[in-house]
């Protein structure tokens, strides 16, 4: 390195943002870069916090100073001096858009391009007969009519009103002053006279006769004339009424059926977007849902009568209109109020539900009138809906919620499009069914669809399938084939939405760019690592640097130079340990080049566990691509879930087993997807998910927030003595209300400042500093430290700190345990990466009581851990097995697979591939199958040790 010019790597000199420890680093440029180390030595300070925000602010600082008084200041990193940097973009994990309507296909552009290509190469179709829509010229019109219609009667009408209600007296006044004779109403043919009107309430179709004439080509001149007044009166749209038949022929300027005469404006590619009012679906706003009551949510206990609360939303009876309404009804019916509703007939039900036809009678004494009142009775269900629309108060809509269901849209059937949209084909697909095939199958259409066009669609389709196939190939090669481009952006794991923003970077074909991703493997099996690296490689061969942050073993070995942060976490890391090429770093002994030499590992269990005997069995799971399998989870073990990414493990466990239990333990609302039936489920008694989402969206929560750990610490300092003399108490010490917090931030601690354009941009307050609390607060102490002090401990301070007090040692202690020692407690949340998050809410449970019985869910545990982290951590969950808890976990890492007592594994490929069950059992078991890619991953694994 130090023989290289200055111009070919980049200098980093006297870094110490976090932890880091005045380091000087560094790397070359042009080349793949690895930077590895600890959970929490430094790496994403060094990556993200040093060098990309370095070169953010050297970008921001290209700006004239009057567009920088817009902007504010960025804050420089506290680093001496970067010499050698390109322009930055960063690929960070954290930025999955939970936006419902942002999609795979709209973050790749790819469904940008299908809309172009279905505005300007599809086909249309009428959504009535589903025949090929016409468009025609003046000419060819008159050309058409004069040779099908020669030497008959025909009149020659204007369409004016389509099925619409009216009693259009106006319109006919004003035919009449312009001097047409005939009108065609509903079908029939009208003299028009003087104040005709029709029946208002009714819908009607009405024609105005332009010309009645004998069709001869003598009268060419007198055809085109009556062509062009009909076609300006009808918008476009002209009818031909034969007189001996009686037949109507529709024919149109814009697209047309020529049976029933419904017309499509000239399609553009705002009409095939989901996001716009022009191709949404009208009634689910282009979602492809909508929430509907559902009656189960409504009467759950059917064994109770409607006086006794049986109607959860109307509650027990009360003196009120609805509950008289309902009691007339039953008694017309030979019930009563108290009758149990599995005694009330369907019928009579469906009236109290859905309303009465007849009115209902309310006798005078309940209302106090001198006569009976009859009403209108518009049922249960609509009264519902009129107090939702009413009263649109967070309190409302939140108590409404548990009585609502997500259901597929009725209309579009979950196509998200209006049935225009729907109505345009190319190679009979369209755009809906052509966006929900796989990335591969996708490939394979785009490949044959030319074939399908005419010459001109085919040329005008050429440059659009370049770009689509363009952007399908390096889909296909960050190993994303599964995904479809209808799929949701929020249900992406981090890792997958990375690779789609890296796949969209490979696409930009820019160069000289410095690239810095935070692990890209996070959710991608061993067979497709091959892929992401050769990705990455080849974004380095265009010419650009590539820095990742990643504990992977084959991405370090495959780097061209490794930079090693540590020796440890937090205060004990931010040195730069080892920094040279692989080969190199294998013969050095720091932490992780153990690991990859083999000098130190994971140790196989010498024997597995048996379990209680005891197991649930789940039938029948058919959700998303799952084959209708029926799967054995075996109690008192710890199962890993494998296979490919995108095979079915999540539907299986996330979306399946969880919400199963869930609704028996906790009456969750999230409906499992589909299954026929479970067996078992009284051998537990408690479910935990571990999941990767954020703990907290506001910057306010933290892991002493989240844990719980941060009401003990300010119980602890209201029993001081100095907080008893001013009369503090716990809310004095909360930095969320007034009191205690430093009011010109709010408790935030910064400031933030708009950026318009930008992302905003988050300062220090001027007033406390970051310290969240006025003076007086902060003037109570504990051991000398103050409340904002102890939250900016690491947890190892803090455990040190608190040792005598095992209230607050307890809780802290488990996150210490689970390898977090090295964040601080008053971290914000959204700082945290997602498995960290995922290891907070580890620890909240593990410091709560396990009962022997609870089944905990953890989704890619593994993600952001070095190995000696996932040592720590398999520790745990060994922990909580040998307690006879059970484990499930989903996981592509092969030293949590090795350690595993049952295994499923679930391929063999992913998206519709996937979906079957290939083995089961010990690992040494699954590594003797012959299906799937997984057993051969195990066997290496397994001979490594």
């Amino acid at each position: 390195m130090k023989n290289q010019p200055q111009s070919e790597k980049i200098s980093v000199l006297g870094a110490r943002v976090h932890n880091l420890k005045d380091i000087d680093v560094e790397i070359p440029r042009d080349k793949l870069t690895v930077i590895t180390g600890l959970s929490g030595s430094g790496k994403s300070s060094l990556a993200f916090d040093t060098i990309f925000a370095e070169g953010q602010r050297r970008y921001m600082e290209t700006f004239s100073a009057y567009a920088r008084n817009f902007l504010g200041n960025m804050q420089r990193p506290d680093v001496d001096k970067i010499t050698g940097l390109s322009p930055v973009i960063s690929i960070e994990q954290k930025t999955t858009n939970n936006n419902p309507r942002s999609t795979v296909g709209t973050t790749t552009e790819i469904y940008d391009y299908l809309r172009l290509l279905y505005a300007r190469a599809g086909t249309a179709y009428s959504y009535a007969t589903g025949e090929a829509m016409v468009k025609y010229t003046e000419d060819e019109l008159r050309e058409m009519i004069l040779r099908d219609f020669n030497d008959r009667k025909v009149m020659v009408l204007s369409p004016l009103v389509r099925s619409r209600k009216g009693h259009y007296r106006e319109l006919f006044e004003s035919l009449r002053k312009k001097g047409y004779l005939n009108v065609r109403v509903d079908g029939e043919i009208k003299e028009i006279e003087r104040g005709m009107k029709v029946d208002r309430y009714k819908n009607h179709d009405i024609e105005v006769v332009i010309d009645k004439l004998k069709v001869h080509e003598k009268d060419e001149e007198r055809v085109r004339k009556s062509v062009d007044l009909a076609l300006r009166h009808g918008g476009g749209v002209l009818m031909l009424y034969d007189v001996e038949s009686g037949a109507v022929k529709y024919y149109s300027r814009n697209l047309m059926c020529p049976t029933t005469g419904i017309s499509y404006q000239d399609p553009a590619p705002h009409n095939f977007s989901f996001n716009s009012p022009q191709g949404a679906c009208p009634k689910c706003k282009g979602l492809g849902w909508v929430n509907e009551i559902d009656i189960d949510k409504i009467i759950p206990d059917r064994s109770k009568s409607i006086h006794a609360g049986g109607i959860v939303p109307l509650g027990s009876y009360k003196n009120q209109m609805i509950f008289w309404q309902i009691e007339s009804l039953l008694e017309r019916n030979g019930l009563n109020i108290k009758t149990p509703i599995c005694d009330i007939a369907d019928n009579v039900l469906d009236e109290i539900l859905y309303g009465s036809l007849q009115h209902v009678r309310v006798r005078a004494e309940l209302i106090h009138t001198s006569s009976d009142y009859f009403a209108d009775f518009p049922g249960i269900i609509q009264y519902f809906r009129n107090v939702m629309e009413k009263d649109d108060s967070t309190s409302t809509q939140r108590w409404a919620e548990q009585f609502l269901k997500t259901c597929e849209c009725p209309e579009c059937h979950g196509l998200r499009l209006n049935r225009e949209a729907l109505s345009y084909k190319i190679w009979d697909k369209n755009i809906s069914e052509v966006s929900n095939m796989d990335i591969d199958e996708l490939k394979e259409w785009v490949d044959h669809c030319e074939e399908h066009m005419s010459d001109k669609q085919r040329k005008i389709a050429e440059e659009i399938l370049k770009e689509i196939r363009k952007r399908i190939n390096f889909m296909l090669d960050v190993g994303l084939d599964y995904l479809s481009l209808n799929r949701k952006s929020a249900s992406l794991s981090g890792g997958e939405s990375q690779r789609i923003r890296l796949a969209t970077q490979i696409g930009s074909q820019l160069v000289n760019v410095l690239y810095i991703l935070d692990e890209p493997s996070i959710g991608l099996h061993q067979r497709d690592n091959e892929r992401l690296i050769h990705s990455l490689k080849e974004l380095r061969d265009i010419g650009n640097t590539v820095i990742v942050v990643e504990h992977d073993r084959d991405m370090m070995l495959s780097a061209d130079y490794v930079v090693d942060i540590g020796p440890m976490a937090g205060r004990k890391g931010g040195e730069v340990v080892f920094a040279g090429t692989p080969e190199d770093m294998l013969k050095t002994d720091t932490l992780t080049a153990q690991y990859l030499n083999g000098n130190k590992k994971i140790e196989i269990p010498k024997k597995r566990r048996e379990g209680t005997g005891k197991s649930i069995v789940l039938k029948g799971c058919s959700g998303n691509n799952l084959k209708n399998v029926d799967v054995e989870f075996p109690l008192g073990k710890l199962i890993v879930v494998t296979g490919v990414s995108g095979s079915g493990k999540s539907t299986l466990i996330n979306e399946t087993l969880y919400p199963i239990l869930s609704k028996k333990f906790y009456r969750s609302l999230q409906e499992p997807m589909p299954y026929s039936s479970i067996e078992g489920i009284e051998n537990i008694n408690k479910v935990v998910d571990v999941d990767q989402s954020p703990i907290g969206k506001s910057p306010r929560s933290n892991p002493a927030t989240y844990t719980g750990v941060f009401d003990d610490i300010r119980a602890l300092f209201v029993e001081l003595p100095e907080s008893k003399i001013r009369g503090y108490k716990p809310g004095r010490f909360s930095f969320n209300v007034r009191g205690g917090r430093c009011e010109t931030c709010k408790g935030n601690g910064y400031m933030t400042i708009e950026m318009n354009f930008l992302p905003d941009v988050y300062v220090p307050c001027e007033t406390c500093h970051g310290k969240r609390y006025n003076r007086e607060t902060l003037e109570v102490r504990y051991k000398g430290k103050s409340i904002a002090d102890v939250l900016d401990m690491t947890i190892n301070q803090a455990v040190e700190f608190f040792e005598n007090v095992p209230a607050i040692l307890n809780k802290i202690k488990t996150l210490q345990e689970v390898g977090l020692g090295y964040i601080k407690l008053g971290q914000p949340s959204n700082t945290l990466s997602g498995g960290e998050c995922q290891r907070v809410k580890l620890a909240t449970e593990l410091s709560k009581k396990d009962t022997g019985k609870t089944l905990y869910i953890l989704d890619e545990p593994t993600t952001g851990l070095h190995f000696e982290d996932i040592r720590i951590l398999m520790g745990v969950l060994n922990k909580l097995v040998d307690k006879c808890n059970t484990v499930i976990v989903i996981e592509h890492n092969l030293d949590v697979i090795k350690m595993a007592d049952h295994i499923i594994d679930i391929g063999p490929e992913g998206g519709r591939k996937g979906g079957t069950i290939l083995a089961t059992g010990t690992p040494e078991t699954v590594s003797k199958s012959k299906k799937g890619f997984t057993p051969k991953f195990i066997r290496e694994e397994l001979k490594r040790g």
